[in-house]
């Protein structure tokens, strides 16, 4: 089992292996965006269920989204400001980078994007940059929240090992808060509330799908 050092687990992900890290809702699957496919393959996951690319600071998201609408990206960073980093995804309208269609490959013009409220994510993210990114499961199962359940039914992944994970003050034998992100999209004029997760945003108006 490829259990690594912080260390050697940014430079594998930056080769483009896959891995997985804590966050602060479930584990996550991950890799670079433009290997994003072998999400897919390892998930057996729909090509119609975009991932969602995480990031460590707002800056860090801009390449990734189309920023020609000035009032929309106000509204935008209004909601980043008051809830990121945390368990919510804000999906955006997104830029013409190419790796984007292989975390999206549906015909939508969005991604969604997230800021973790994590530390060791977050500290991950900065090394890494951007990763796409989604639960560790078989598609249709619940989402795995021990390293001890993913190492076991995905050991090609790269986790960080033990040592590594309570040197940064995460233990290996407690489980994420199990709950995913809320996710809502931006319609051109307003918020729509696309999943119902472990945040409740202040919506207004509040348009429920």
């Amino acid at each position: 089992m490829p259990q690594v050092t912080f260390q050697d687990w940014v430079e594998q992900i930056r080769r483009g292996a896959i891995g997985s890290f804590p966050t602060d809702t479930v584990p996550a699957l991950t890799t670079l965006p433009d290997h994003a496919d072998r999400i897919y393959q390892i998930k057996s996951r729909s090509a119609e269920k975009p991932l969602i690319l995480m990031a460590a600071d707002y800056s860090d998201l801009l390449p990734y989204l189309n920023l020609r609408d000035e009032v929309a990206l106000q509204a935008w960073r209004s909601m980043m400001d008051r809830y990121f980093p945390g368990a919510l995804t804000l999906v955006l309208p997104k830029s013409d980078r190419p790796e984007l269609l292989k975390m999206n490959p549906t015909p939508s013009p969005t991604i969604g994007v997230r800021i973790p409220n994590h530390n060791l994510a977050r500290e991950l993210l900065r090394h890494t940059g951007p990763l796409a990114t989604t639960s560790v499961n078989r598609s249709g199962e619940p989402a795995l929240l021990t390293i001890e359940e993913i190492r076991s039914q995905f050991p090609e992944l790269y986790t960080l090992s033990d040592s590594t994970l309570q040197s940064h003050n995460q233990s290996p034998d407690l489980p994420s808060i199990g709950t995913p992100s809320t996710v809502i999209q931006w319609t051109g004029s307003g918020w729509q509330l696309l999943r119902q997760g472990s945040v409740e945003v202040d919506l207004e108006p509040l348009i429920e799908v």
